[in-house]
């Protein structure tokens, strides 16, 4: 998948921006006069370059996390369909006592549901019935988006050269097989320091969770990186995202999968 005719010198130059912004601790300009504002296969190669990077470096992919699956935020971000990046294994700080606020740079938090799925989906008409089969379980996920771009001012080109503004993410211990509740139906509370900020459902993502598993199943094979058995998939937000500075406590309520929390350290440094 991607055109041919895709602007490499542009697309070195967003991928090292990018990569300054990491190293130096600093978000940075958007990539968008680089690469355009709506051209998603420019968008793609800078994250294709910053995996390949990622994984010459022996990190492990460990699955994917779903973006734009809200209506409002397509059209604010004037597209009609989500995005996506990847997951890393020093993504997930589900152990940790503390999110180390010292790795992220600009973070948000969104509740959503996060599926583990038991089979592949390479092959088939990945449609809803065969996502759902594939699913070996759910649990409640908190995922910390960041953006590498100044003052969250990102297009659709940005946040998906961005890895899809992926931060962290934080997968709550309970588990619900689907045959045990309905992705749709699920209700969402997000609380910061005990203080309700955010609220919505599984229908505010494309309908329904499964919708937007079915949706990346389909394009993540179209990139020839099909969805593995045991990957985590991070479906789409809930509910509106809410930032989330040193010393914040969250906590999200997902009915009927439980809840998860997060503690960010007090110190940047932490």
């Amino acid at each position: 998948m991607g055109r041919t005719d895709v602007d490499g010198k542009a697309v070195a130059q967003a991928t090292a921006r990018l990569a300054g912004a990491v190293e130096r601790g600093r978000p940075v300009e958007p990539v968008r006069h680089l690469l355009g504002a709506q051209d998603l296969d420019a968008a793609y190669a800078v994250q294709q370059e910053f995996v390949r990077r990622r994984r010459a470096r022996g990190a492990v992919v460990v699955g994917r996390k779903i973006g734009l699956t809200s209506p409002a935020v397509q059209q604010q971000l004037g597209v009609d369909q989500p995005d996506f990046g990847v997951l890393f294994a020093d993504m997930d700080v589900s152990g940790e006592t503390e999110v180390p606020s010292g790795r992220l740079l600009q973070p948000k938090a969104e509740a959503e549901i996060a599926f583990v799925l038991k089979e592949d989906l390479a092959d088939g008409p990945l449609d809803h019935a065969q996502v759902r089969e594939a699913v070996d379980y759910a649990v409640a996920a908190l995922e910390i988006v960041d953006s590498r771009i100044a003052d969250w001012d990102i297009s659709l080109t940005d946040t998906v050269a961005d890895n899809a503004s992926s931060g962290l993410f934080v997968l709550a211990e309970q588990r619900l097989g689907l045959g045990e509740f309905d992705p749709r139906g699920a209700t969402m509370r997000l609380y910061a320091d005990d203080v309700l900020v955010s609220e919505g459902s599984g229908a505010a993502c494309l309908g329904d969770p499964l919708n937007a598993l079915a949706w990346l199943a389909r394009t993540a094979r179209e990139f020839g990186e099909p969805l593995r058995a045991g990957q985590i998939v991070l479906s789409g937000a809930l509910g509106p995202m809410v930032p989330t500075p040193p010393g914040t406590r969250i906590r999200a309520e997902i009915s009927p999968l439980g809840t998860v929390t997060a503690k960010f350290s007090e110190k940047k440094g932490s």
